[in-house]
């Protein structure tokens, strides 16, 4: 169950800044002080670890063609989300459903953040990019429950 939780926590961390499946599973450069259930070899798949800003925000800048300006407005806006999702996490006393709610409202606020940032053009790709997000996850969440 937790790790179900975890999954879907962190899948939401993945909709902005990464499209595909590459690049989430196999960061393994940047050294980040993670919660144990987060580490990479814990019991896990791996593919918990929380993406880092820098990266996010040079896919984003080639997906979007961010300018320099929207640049330095984003990258503020990743790293504060990846800390209150790190902080959250690492939080034992919050209940489950609690740490779900508020890890989804986190991602709606950096979302609505980012999409202020955006031009029109620019809010259309970004959309799609969450649209193809959610198909990546719903096809692993399908893949993970099938007996093999």
């Amino acid at each position: 169950m937790q790790r179900k939780f975890f999954t879907l926590a962190l899948s939401g961390l993945l909709a902005v800044g990464i499209a595909g499946s590459t690049g989430f599973a196999q960061d393994s450069t940047a050294p980040q002080s993670q919660p144990a259930e987060a580490q990479p070899g814990s019991g896990g798949h791996g593919h918990r670890k929380a993406p880092d800003p820098d990266k996010q925000l040079a896919h984003m800048t080639k997906e979007l063609n961010l300018t320099a300006d929207q640049q330095t407005q984003i990258k503020p806006i990743l790293v504060s989300r990846n800390e209150q999702m790190q902080q959250l996490f690492q939080d034992q006393s919050i209940a489950r459903q609690d740490k779900r709610t508020k890890a989804e409202a986190i991602q709606s606020d950096s979302k609505s953040k980012i999409e202020a940032v955006l031009n029109d053009t620019q809010k259309q790709k970004f959309e799609q990019m969450h649209e193809r997000m959610g198909q990546h996850r719903s096809e692993g969440q399908g893949a993970a429950t099938q007996p093999q």
